[in-house]
């Protein structure tokens, strides 16, 4: 299974992002194979449609859950419709690390 994880930055350091749309890295964690891929999200400033947009990204990349601070109401039925699963994470601090560690168990 592919499990996307909104980043601040491009290592496994970086701390969870709190936007969807508007992060700066996306990173994709295969549960089967342990691989992970940080990914630039190159639609973060986009003026509009950047939620579209990054739904349009993790789709090509066979994702069925994402792990964000937040998602837009235009994103979630679109995810939804997508059958993507969506898992808000109230927590600035942690890092993409602990989160694939979190997965891993």
């Amino acid at each position: 299974m592919k499990i996307a994880i909104t980043s601040t930055g491009n290592s496994p350091a970086s701390t969870l992002d709190q936007r969807f749309g508007r992060c700066s890295w996306f990173v994709i964690y295969d549960t089967e194979s342990g691989a992970t891929e940080f990914i630039p999200n190159q639609h973060k400033n986009d003026e509009e449609g950047a939620g579209p947009a990054a739904v349009q990204l993790i789709a090509s990349r066979k994702v069925t859950k994402i792990i964000s601070g937040e998602f837009g109401e235009k994103v979630k039925s679109q995810l939804d419709s997508m059958r993507v699963q969506l898992i808000i994470l109230k927590n600035p601090e942690i890092t993409i690390d602990n989160i694939i560690k979190l997965l891993s168990h």
